[in-house]
């Protein structure tokens, strides 16, 4: 058995496509509620689907767990209830933990590129445990993240109980199919391909920094299957541990992003920039680029699918389809 957490979620709900295609018992561990999710799990064998409400009563009574992936979090970077994300972020994962490495079961789980707060140079992104301690978070969502990991280094740094192989992914920028119900969450991909489909602009935020130019900033976008890929890496190398980095290498500017989304659609290219909501300044990450030397050196060898490849896949095989469900 596998357990899933928010595995009705965008990127749960792929992975738990791809275990089921390998024929895997999975139960996935989420709310449906009223956003849609349950469409991310419709094009797939029946899964047994448990609320967390009822997680405590699954692990007392579970004997023959292989693996836990716990990607269920409260992942907006505009959350602000402090008490719900760190139950929810923390605590929550702290007795994923415990319970794991009691029972000798795998842990694999979501950390997040928004730990690395107002980095804004590639050394800056590496996912040395050494440099755990120096990183600044922006926002709730990315301290709440960086929290748990610190947590994992000071527990095997004191020698006490840990999983016979535990995995922490820091997602970059991820986009692809099953992303729909994250409403202002959505990736960028998705929100430009709607307002060209619709025949209008790309809009783009204006730089708030002066030094960067309006468009011109820079993140590490992932396509969610090859998220997946270095997940099922981790499920088939039970031998690797810790904390790695799960991005591209790559830093793209969101001028290209909206060029990629134009030419992929089939529409002229027309971008305008617009105000960043005071929401975002301050909060905001101008750049982003993943260190993947640790990945690499620990055995993945799978190439990446470059933006182009990905929005172009993205926009053929799923936004333009009628189900445009993994």
């Amino acid at each position: 058995m596998i357990i899933v957490t928010g595995g009705a979620g965008f990127i749960g709900s792929c992975l738990v496509a791809a275990l089921c295609d390998r024929g895997l018992d999975v139960v996935v561990v989420d709310w449906l509620g009223d956003t849609g999710k349950w469409r991310n799990l419709r094009n797939h064998p029946l899964v047994r689907i448990v609320p967390p409400d009822d997680l405590e009563a699954l692990l007392g009574s579970a004997s023959d767990v292989e693996a836990v992936f716990h990607m269920g979090a409260i992942s907006s970077t505009t959350a602000c209830d402090g008490d719900l994300v760190w139950a929810t972020n923390v605590a929550l994962s702290e007795t994923l933990w415990d319970w794991c490495s009691r029972q000798g079961v795998r842990f694999i789980y979501a950390s997040s590129a928004a730990t690395y707060g107002a980095a804004d140079r590639p050394e800056l992104f590496s996912d040395d445990p050494k440099r755990l301690g120096t990183l600044k978070p922006l926002n709730l969502y990315g301290w709440s993240k960086h929290v748990f990991d610190l947590h994992v280094q000071a527990r095997l740094d004191r020698g006490g109980m840990r999983p016979p192989q535990w995995t922490g992914l820091k997602f970059f920028n991820v986009y692809g199919p099953n992303e729909y119900h994250k409403g202002g969450m959505v990736s960028v991909v998705k929100v430009k391909y709607d307002e060209v489909h619709a025949g209008g602009a790309a809009r783009l935020f204006r730089s708030d920094q002066a030094e960067i130019a309006d468009g011109e900033q820079v993140r590490d976008f992932i396509w969610v299957g090859d998220v997946v890929k270095v997940l099922l890496w981790f499920l088939d190398n039970p031998g690797v541990d810790g904390l790695f980095n799960c991005g591209t290498g790559a830093a793209r500017s969101y001028r290209h992003l909206a060029q990629a989304v134009c030419q992929a659609a089939g529409v002229p290219e027309r971008i305008e920039f617009i105000d960043m909501p005071e929401s975002l300044r301050g909060q905001y990450q101008s750049f982003t680029r993943a260190d993947m030397s640790r990945l690499r050196a620990a055995g993945y060898t799978e190439p990446f699918v470059s933006l182009e490849e990905g929005i172009g896949l993205y926009v053929r095989e799923y936004l333009s389809k009628s189900d445009p469900y993994l």
